[in-house]
């Protein structure tokens, strides 16, 4: 047979190696795609191997700080090419990691701790990505939320994840009023410069709630502490505020968020100072936690109670 009638060899993909307790393991080149992967969040054995072979078989891996990633890369011995992806050069970077997954390559997006477009940049990459026809993959993983809501021991069947409050006071407090009305545990992100002054807040708008206040989750010096959130404010000064919260706030319990029948009525006779017996009610209802017929027979009761009043003057 000559030589142009041999049969023509593939060479198979190379294969890439991670760095595992001490032992080198080969693996495979990662599907052609966007792959979103969670790293950890403190802990930098709490990465899985199924990201850690994404990683080490990608083309380039996008990540929000390059020395960041570096480090668990030279961990687990990963040599793949760093690209910054954030939120200062989305706009410019966009556009050549779609250019790379059009030629077929493996793009690995992570932050610097926990799920990719959790409070981080990526949700217009993954969105274009899409629009484009590429495969996007999830690598489930590490998640500050998801640890600090395990440990809280708070209700976590239903919750709600709000991120960052507002820097300015007023933007705050109008945020948390808004909150309020989600009858469920909230989970929110804080630095430890603003912990004092939301403490307070939360403290005074939610009002009777319990909250766990997590610190540096996963890391060497984790502080979980759980406590009235009255009680949270009341000691904010005391706290430490070096490192990086996640506050777990559970819901109000049906005797918190229900007024006494004294309380009830201060409120009724406020607000039918102000305008109609409509009006009141509509209030009322909103803030007292008492069913709208009860509060309506309420506030006929107050409002003939003030006419007789009236007369008698």
């Amino acid at each position: 047979m000559s030589p142009r009638s041999s049969p023509r060899t593939i060479d198979a993909p190379p294969l890439r190696e991670i760095l595992v307790a001490g032992h080198r393991i080969m693996v495979p080149k990662a599907a052609p795609g966007l792959h979103l992967a969670a790293t950890p969040i403190g802990n930098l054995g709490d990465i899985t191997l199924r990201a850690l072979e994404t990683l080490a078989g990608s083309d380039v891996i996008c990540c929000e700080d390059t020395r960041v990633t570096h480090k668990l890369l030279d961990r687990y011995g990963i040599t793949v090419p760093l690209s910054p992806y954030h939120e200062h050069n989305a706009v410019a970077a966009r556009p050549k990691i779609l250019a790379r997954l059009a030629q077929g390559d493996a793009v690995t997006l992570v932050s610097d701790a926990g799920t990719p477009l959790v409070s981080d940049p990526g949700f217009k990459l993954v969105r274009e990505a899409t629009a484009a026809g590429f495969a996007v993959h999830a690598l489930p993983g590490p998640s500050s939320v998801l640890a600090a809501l395990t440990v809280a021991a708070l209700p976590t069947d239903r919750f709600y994840f709000e991120g960052f409050l507002p820097a300015k006071d007023g933007a705050r407090r109008n945020r948390i009023a808004e909150l309020a009305r989600i009858d469920v545990t909230l989970v929110l992100f804080e630095s430890g410069a603003r912990l004092a002054a939301s403490l307070r807040d939360l403290a005074e708008i939610l009002g009777r709630r319990d909250i766990a206040i997590c610190r540096e989750m996963t890391k060497l010096h984790e502080d979980i502490r759980r406590m009235p959130l009255a009680e949270a404010a009341a000691r904010a000064d005391e706290l430490e505020t070096r490192g990086e919260f996640v506050l777990v706030i559970g819901p109000p319990s049906a005797d918190a968020s229900r007024m006494s029948e004294t309380e009830l009525d201060d409120l009724l006779r406020a607000q039918l100072a102000r305008g109609s017996v409509k009006d009141a009610v509509a209030a009322a209802v909103e803030l007292s936690g008492h069913p709208r017929r009860e509060v309506y027979a309420r506030a006929l009761a107050l409002a003939q109670e003030g006419k007789n009043e009236g007369k008698d003057e």
